[in-house]
């Protein structure tokens, strides 16, 4: 090679070297502008005075007062390319059909593609049904559909430049597997004339019968915060496996211990004079399972006026969110992704034997002393099992990723040890699921909890096939390998 040529050779990796200093100060200066934005809003969605209180068995009460107002809570996230919109609303759940078509007219109003919605309900068991009504002013269905798009449509209004940080803490003192194997040998009878090996909410005359708990609890609770660029609060979720509190007030409407957590979480951190508003989340984890009481007999059941116990509750978790919040190391923009599916799970049937013993039941005199106190009501759900018209319901399945934060959603009151076995086979270095979203299909037990039997596992409290959890499992995790 001669020397000119070797000079022009020289200049052309001089060049080129320099062309790619040149596009990575670009790709770099293009990283650090992109802009990661969250606005936050809330709607009133407390229904009218007049209608039936949900979350009991008959005779259900009618609300005749408001103790506390119901809301949904909504976040909208946007990365510049994928918009995600979040609602928890104070209500026991909601079916699909209340959150598709919600999700449709805010696709229509915002452009957010309805499989970046996840949207789902608190569970408080003070709450009512989003039916419809010959009284126009009645019919919370339509009611609360317009408040959720409102909601979200407000959210979107208030998005600006926001920072994220997530992180978890610990409350275990509060969460309690409510559902007891019985020692070996020993049985309980259900409503289906069957004997059970695990019974829910075990009464203290049968205690010295307990093997012990039939399943774990989570004692985690998980934060993600936003936050604007100026550190003014935007938005805190918080994620927490405890089925409800109660201690309500039986005719009185109430959001529970999640709506009184958000107002906590609000007074704390609300800035003065945010033009803006800060909002509080409490979206409910896999907890069907669990609940706030100790019936092992270690710890003290006294009696507590009505809401003490809520709040008690609620501080107790709102201290610790604030708690972990001040150690939250916050980034100024992250991706997020969405991926949903629908799976079909076939629909629980009853039994020849069933049918015929509920009809038995439900044909002889009233006077009659039944061998299980919901004996009736189990009966009314095996035939209405039975005249179901679909024999299988089609289910919405979704996960989230910002950063590297998984989000997990399910529409069932999901076992706590579903949700920690999604959480072990996860991907992401952290997950966490929320339940009773996109709609709400009765409860999720494992195959081995049909085994045992119990409220929970009942037809009529459980809808779908036996290896419906295994399927959700499965499908979970695809998506979370989609997002991956």
């Amino acid at each position: 090679m001669n020397c000119t040529a070797l000079s022009l050779s020289r200049i052309g990796l001089l060049a080129l070297f320099l062309s790619s200093l040149t596009h990575g100060q670009e790709g770099a200066v293009k990283k650090e502008t992109r802009t990661l934005m969250a606005g936050a809003a809330t709607s009133n969605i407390t229904p009218p005075l007049g209608l039936e209180i949900v979350g009991n068995f008959a005779p259900r009460p009618i609300a005749n007062h408001v103790h506390d107002e119901l809301h949904v809570r909504c976040l909208v996230l946007d990365d510049g390319e994928t918009r995600l919109a979040v609602a928890v609303a104070d209500t026991i759940s909601l079916a699909r059909d209340v959150w598709d078509e919600a999700k449709q007219k805010i696709e229509a109003a915002t452009g957010i593609p309805a499989a970046n919605m996840m949207f789902s309900g608190t569970h408080t068991h003070s709450s009512v049904a989003a039916n419809s009504h010959e009284d126009p002013s009645l019919n919370y269905r339509q009611f609360i559909i317009s408040r959720v798009v409102d909601g979200v449509r407000r959210a979107v209004n208030n998005l600006e430049p926001a920072r994220i940080a997530w992180g978890s803490g610990k409350l275990p003192q509060h969460v309690f597997n409510r559902r007891y194997l019985l020692k070996d040998g020993l049985t309980e009878i259900n409503p289906f004339g069957e004997q059970d090996r695990a019974v829910m909410n075990p009464s203290s005359g049968i205690r010295l019968r307990l093997k012990g708990p039939a399943g774990p609890t989570n004692p985690e609770v998980y934060c993600l915060s936003v936050q604007a660029a100026d550190g003014r609060p935007i938005a805190l979720m918080a994620n927490y496996w405890l089925h409800y509190v109660g201690g309500v007030t039986r005719d009185h409407l109430s959001a529970d211990y999640f709506g009184q957590f958000c107002q906590n979480i609000e007074t704390t951190l609300s800035h003065e004079h945010q033009d803006r508003p800060f909002v509080a989340l409490l979206a409910n984890g896999p907890c069907g399972d669990v609940n706030n009481n100790d019936y092992s007999g270690k710890t003290s059941s006294a009696s507590r006026q009505p809401y003490e116990k809520i709040k008690l509750v609620a501080a107790d978790l709102a201290s610790e969110v604030l708690r972990v919040h001040k150690t939250l190391q916050y980034q100024d923009w992250v991706p997020l992704r969405a991926a949903v599916s629908e799976l079909e799970l076939t629909v629980r049937r009853p039994t020849a034997e069933m049918i015929k013993r509920a009809e038995t039941i439900l044909a002889r005199p009233t006077d009659v002393s039944p061998i299980h106190r919901h004996e009736v009501a189990y009966a009314h759900r095996t035939l209405a099992a039975r005249d179901a018209s679909d024999d299988s319901v089609s289910t919405i399945m979704q996960a989230f990723g910002i950063g590297h934060l998984a989000i997990t959603s399910i529409p069932f009151e999901v076992f706590t040890e579903i949700g920690l076995d999604i959480k072990a086979r996860s991907p992401f270095k952290e997950t966490f699921t929320i339940e009773l979203a996109n709609g709400s299909n009765g409860y999720l037990p494992t195959p081995a909890q049909h085994d045992l039997g119990g409220y929970e596992t009942w037809l009529g409290t459980n809808r779908v096939e036996r290896e419906a959890s295994n399927k959700i499992t499965t499908q979970i995790l695809s998506l979370l390998e989609r997002i991956r």
